[in-house]
């Protein structure tokens, strides 16, 4: 299919803008517009024990820093400008679409993520998504045509299908199929440092097989959301994990294993810029 030769193949590598580091696609940035960005700790304002980038409002850091924090990362990804839409994450399957640049549509989009949603669609221009982690699976979706998905996988939403849902809204906002659709797996917790009960671990098995659960306890998430992604419709060459886990990395990712609980955010960040870079 020719739109599918639109979207170069998924690769991400540390870009460092303005005092913090994104992983970044550039390819995808000159090729459709989509800035896709996953962040890290380096930078920002915040203090102990949110020191660094924080760009969750949730976790009791000082509001101004947090802020502060987010107008930093849209400079950063080249839209500093852009109206933000942040959800407020419930471990669900909500996907909320902004499909409209006027301020009373985003508003409102704004205000239903804001009953709890854990993806974002976005299929127009200067409309920021950015969803927060420190620990679950980030997953951005990019399709040919300039529009895009950023979705928050806890263990919850992975067992409950979150990333194929949001690949079947990504199609029904496009009008385009998953399989020329680009998938970007963040930094997350991985197999090795994510025990769970049985119980967990069973409804991982049922939901996407025994490859998903390699050791007793322990799941590989990024299984899961690859197999889920590939029954949405989604080609194996398209989807790329950068394989970071943040639970081995808590000196440049938070991990709220890693804290005990008490730490920032790190963040999934997408937005079509109207210039290319």
């Amino acid at each position: 299919m020719v739109v599918a030769e639109k979207l170069p193949l998924p690769h991400m590598e540390v870009r460092p803008v303005a005092g913090i580091e994104l992983l970044t696609d550039d390819a995808l940035a000159s090729s459709v517009g989509i800035r896709a960005a996953f962040t890290g700790v380096a930078g920002g304002q915040s203090k102990a024990p949110f020191a660094g980038l924080n760009l969750g409002s949730h976790v009791g850091d000082d509001p101004v820093d947090v802020e502060g924090n987010r107008r930093l990362l849209l400079q950063a990804a080249g839209a500093p400008h852009a109206q933000l839409v942040v959800p407020n994450q419930v471990h669900g399957t909500e996907v909320v679409t902004v499909s409209s640049v006027d301020p009373k549509a985003v508003s409102q989009a704004r205000s239903n993520a804001e009953q709890g949603a854990d993806a974002l669609v976005v299929s127009v221009p200067n409309v920021a998504a950015l969803l927060c982690f420190a620990d679950c699976v980030p997953v951005i979706l990019a399709a040919p045509d300039g529009s895009f998905s950023v979705v928050h996988a806890g263990w919850r939403g992975a067992v409950a299908g979150i990333a194929g849902k949001a690949v079947s809204a990504l199609s029904w906002a496009s009008g385009l199929p998953a399989e020329t659709f680009n998938a970007y797996i963040g930094p997350h917790i991985h197999r090795e440092c994510f025990q769970t009960g049985e119980d967990v671990a069973e409804r991982f098995r049922q939901a996407f097989g025994p490859q998903c659960v390699p050791d007793s306890g322990q799941v590989d998430l990024a299984q899961a959301v690859t197999v889920d992604l590939r029954r949405a419709g989604m080609t194996p060459r398209r989807i790329f994990d950068v394989g970071i886990c943040t639970r081995c990395n808590p000196e440049r990712y938070y991990s709220y294993r890693a804290s005990a609980g008490v730490c920032g955010r790190h963040g999934a960040l997408a937005v079509r810029l109207e210039e290319r870079p």
